[in-house]
């Protein structure tokens, strides 16, 4: 079937599907005739079992552990829960910390945060969180195209440099030199580019859609 049936089976947008096929979590087959994705109905049955875990904040990285049999289902439920129960207890200091805040009828300029920033630290100390923060995932998806950039860049710089000792040793025709230098340049410039690009994906574009599934 085609991405537009899948959208609508799977109750998740095309921009999703590509971003999962993207990190290896799907991988429908190619018709052998014009090369389009022909997905399945085990696609699609995919999709949904990676909706539901993405909806409860499971990481990409455990998703995919789960898909090839490195993870089992009760152990990454049973770290979810564990988080949960952690966030569920911040919630309450948090909302603790609010009323107490609203009792002393303090203006903002009046606030006195030291007093509660320390409460606050001593219960993170303890184990606390009072913040929902995703464990690694935008941080591993930047690390990606940073080093894949970052080995490309060094090549190329490796070039240059082999270019110009070669130069000095044996002089390439004057027309040549400007070309052979440029194209490790515009190389360089393009990759960093390429991953800038990714990036600004990753941090507000497609990662971010992707999150909410």
């Amino acid at each position: 079937m085609k991405i537009n049936q899948v959208e609508e089976l799977a109750g998740i947008t095309k921009k999703n599907i590509r971003f999962y096929e993207d990190e290896g979590l799907i991988s429908p087959k190619r018709n052998p005739g014009n090369g389009y994705r022909e997905y399945s109905l085990e696609d699609v049955a995919l999709l949904k079992r990676i909706r539901l875990l993405r909806k409860l904040s499971v990481p990409i990285e455990d998703i995919r552990k789960l898909i090839e049999g490195e993870l089992a289902l009760k152990d990454c439920l049973d770290g979810r829960l564990t988080a949960l129960n952690r966030e569920a207890a911040g919630i309450v200091y948090m909302r603790q910390i609010c009323q107490t805040m609203q009792e002393d009828q303090a203006a903002f300029n009046g606030i006195d945060a030291e007093r509660y920033l320390e409460q606050m630290e001593q219960l993170e100390k303890g184990g606390m969180q009072f913040m929902d923060v995703e464990r690694t995932d935008t941080k591993k998806q930047k690390l990606v195209p940073i080093a894949a950039a970052a080995v490309i860049v060094v090549l190329m710089l490796g070039i240059l440099v082999i270019f110009w000792q070669l130069n000095k040793t044996d002089p390439a025709p004057a027309a040549i030199v400007p070309l052979l230098f440029a194209a490790p340049v515009v190389v360089i410039a393009g990759v960093i580019w390429a991953c800038r690009e990714r990036i600004k994906e990753i941090e507000g574009g497609e990662w971010n859609e992707a999150r909410k599934y």
